[in-house]
């Protein structure tokens, strides 16, 4: 310096301390190996994420499963509704046919007619419907009893087991006698016969008479019906279904009967 004096000596900073380098025993230098530590939280993450795609999957495949059992279900119970409707469709119109039928059936019975036994029988007569065929086998000009048959359409050939929807009898038989033979079919063991005592003809025409009425098998035939048996004169008329199909028919004919006592 100009004024001859030394400059300031700057310190030394120390150097850090040098780490030797570990040797080998062959003389060559030892190198650390480093370990690497997983990245936890990232593999928990994957994990979790597959997880719930899993579960995801299982619901989807669970939901589309439970899909297609409901429309398949759905289907077959359509189908089943279907049939129902169709099959109850069919039975109404059916059911509206054979109703149709029947009061076309019974429109065609009127106007009734009428029919009238001999004169010397009590001239009994009563209505029937124009659509029943009569056949009198007997007509009792010489005496003895007196047999007609009637049934819709045609008569068929006439015998114990053949179906009429009325035959008409008139015997030259006490209403006694007749009865009693009545009384010994319902008396015999196998026999399901019943009586029981009704007003028949027509309360109008001042014509009603009190009768029997038989119902079950009638006797000596395998048929089930109705029989009425009703005094006239000296005579006995006997008038008989022998179908429960003809009941109504009966029923009403019994209604109209008007005879000369």
């Amino acid at each position: 310096m100009d004024n001859g004096q030394m400059p300031p000596v700057q310190p030394v900073q120390a150097m850090p301390p040098v780490q030797s380098a570990q040797v080998m025993p062959n003389g060559m230098p030892m190198v650390q190996q480093v370990q690497v530590v997983p990245e936890k939280k990232k593999d928990i993450a994957g994990l979790v994420k597959t997880i719930v795609i899993v579960m995801v999957s299982l619901i989807a495949v669970t939901f589309i499963g439970l899909f297609i059992w409901m429309f398949v279900q759905y289907n077959d119970v359509q189908a089943d509704v279907d049939g129902q409707i169709n099959i109850a469709v069919a039975e109404a119109k059916d059911e509206q046919a054979m109703e149709d039928e029947a009061e076309f059936l019974e429109r065609e019975k009127y106007p009734y007619k009428t029919f009238s036994g001999p004169a010397d029988y009590g001239q009994l007569t009563f209505e029937y419907p124009k659509t029943w065929s009569v056949y009198v086998a007997a007509a009792a000009t010489n005496g003895g009893d007196f047999n007609a048959y009637f049934n819709p359409i045609q008569v068929d050939a006439v015998g114990k087991e053949t179906i009429n929807a009325l035959r008409l009898t008139i015997r030259d038989k006490s209403f006694e006698d007749v009865t009693e033979e009545y009384q010994k079919a319902m008396d015999k063991k196998n026999s399901n016969l019943t009586v029981e005592s009704v007003t028949v003809g027509d309360a109008a025409k001042n014509s009603e008479v009190t009768a029997n009425r038989y119902t079950g098998t009638i006797p000596n035939t395998d048929l089930s019906g109705y029989i009425v048996v009703f005094k006239i004169r000296d005579k006995t008329v006997i008038l008989q279904t022998d179908s429960v199909l003809f009941k109504d028919d009966f029923d009403k004919l019994l209604g109209t009967i008007v005879f000369n006592s």
